[in-house]
């Protein structure tokens, strides 16, 4: 899976109610409605400004809070390609890798706001193409990388009829 697209930065500790707001999870469960209102308590403009294929820019502890899956749901129907942050909290990561959002780890005190990256899953590389640099990726476990590619776990359960680790 490979990447291209800008990166809109966020802080420390951005928790699920910041992604998406307990107003809208509770009223719907259409995700590409939800999906509107994705960031728009840090940033109310964040729908209209991004690009399919952009990506949220984060400090450490991303998607602390609730384990509700509508939060890595919304972003996915924003058009978002990845979650790169520090560090995420451990409910978020298994909610994307399930539900099909890649998420990685890197040092995003690398990326500015606006700056073009290009992700590359299969290679755990991120480059950024404003700064020309590559930024260094915690690898995800190759597992992870088929579960995304099939779309989330249950697509990947419904392929093969339970993990598939070859």
């Amino acid at each position: 899976m490979k990447f291209q697209g800008k990166g809109h930065k966020f802080g420390n500790d951005v928790n699920t109610d910041y992604i998406i707001s307990g107003k809208y999870k509770f009223k719907t469960l259409d995700m590409n409605e939800l999906a509107k209102h994705v960031m728009e308590d840090l940033d109310p403009d964040f729908y209209n400004k991004v690009t399919a294929g952009d990506f949220i820019v984060a400090g450490s502890n991303f998607g602390c809070g609730s384990s509700r899956e509508q939060a890595p749901l919304a972003i996915k129907h924003a058009n978002i390609s990845a979650v790169l942050a520090k560090s995420f909290a451990r409910i978020f990561y298994r909610n994307a890798i399930n539900t099909g959002l890649p998420v990685l780890e890197c040092d995003t005190d690398l990326i500015d706001p606006g700056d073009v990256l290009d992700v590359d899953l299969a290679n755990g590389t991120i480059v950024n193409r404003t700064k020309d640099i590559e930024i260094a990726v915690k690898p995800l476990p190759q597992v992870m990388i088929k579960i995304l590619n099939d779309g989330g776990l249950a697509p990947h359960f419904r392929k093969y009829g339970g993990f598939n680790f070859e």
